[in-house]
């Protein structure tokens, strides 16, 4: 039965990529431009909701995800990829509890904000909002329904007491801390309180560490210098990704 949902969780994985390259192709604009409307050869992006479901390939000319970041995205079997890892990597550590449906809405969510994060330097409030809110929502249901292992009020708590964190180091450091990630850092507080104290502290930990890492990397190799900005959202979801692998685990 465990292989099996880790199957589905996989095969869902690969669905919600192939669709999450549309909605990360039009989001990756410069902040003050709109949504991108059409595709790189100026066909309008239409299908439902607007043009924003639907696989990354406009059907006129043909240009699809894989076309590379400067056209019509990353490839879109890339985004396909890292989803289904990361649906079937929490549905192994989670099992069947009912948390599990909200981590795997919050995946290819999650996927497109650190692909637009990395492409232009930002975190779209039409995502990094309603992700806030609707997390703590979400596991509010799932701590009403039998087997959940975690703490709808600490689940809150923690998405505060993170998001808190994360505008002090903005005030700190504005230039390296955005005012999105501290909209992202709630969701995650959210999702890593739901574990625990300890799970929170790791995800976050995890995610600053990283995120350290990778800017001390590129200055030691010269690809960037000390004052320039870097896309710290995606550092921020693998350490928090990694804490509810470890608090799913621990929890069973």
């Amino acid at each position: 039965m465990h292989a099996l949902l880790i199957a589905l969780a996989a095969g869902y994985g690969i669905a919600v990529g192939l669709l999450a390259t549309r909605p990360l192709f039009r989001l990756a604009v410069q902040p003050g431009e709109p949504w991108r409307a059409a595709c790189p050869d100026g066909h309008p992006i239409t299908g439902p909701a607007a043009g924003w479901l639907g696989l990354a390939r406009c059907g006129p000319c043909g240009r699809a995800a894989d076309a590379g970041p400067g056209a019509y995205g990353p490839s879109g079997v890339l985004v396909a990829r890292v989803c289904a890892l990361a649906c079937a990597g929490l549905a192994a550590a989670v099992g069947s509890r009912p948390e599990l449906a909200v981590w795997l809405l919050l995946v290819p969510l999650s996927v497109v904000l650190a692909g637009v994060d990395l492409a232009v330097h930002r975190l779209p409030d039409v995502l990094t909002l309603p992700m806030a809110l609707g997390s703590a929502a979400l596991l509010g249901g799932a701590a009403l329904l039998p087997g959940a292992a975690g703490s709808w009020s600490r689940a809150v708590f923690g998405g505060l007491v993170l998001g808190a964190a994360y505008f002090v180091l903005f005030l700190i450091n504005p230039a390296g801390m955005g005012f999105g990630d501290v909209k992202l850092a709630v969701t995650l507080g959210v999702g890593l309180g739901w574990y625990g104290w300890d799970v929170l502290f790791l995800g976050a930990f995890t995610g600053l560490l990283l995120g350290a890492f990778y800017g001390v990397a590129l200055v030691l190799t010269r690809r960037a210098s000390r004052k320039a900005a870097l896309a710290f959202g995606p550092f921020m979801m693998v350490g928090a990704g990694a804490g509810v692998l470890v608090g799913g685990l621990a929890a069973g």
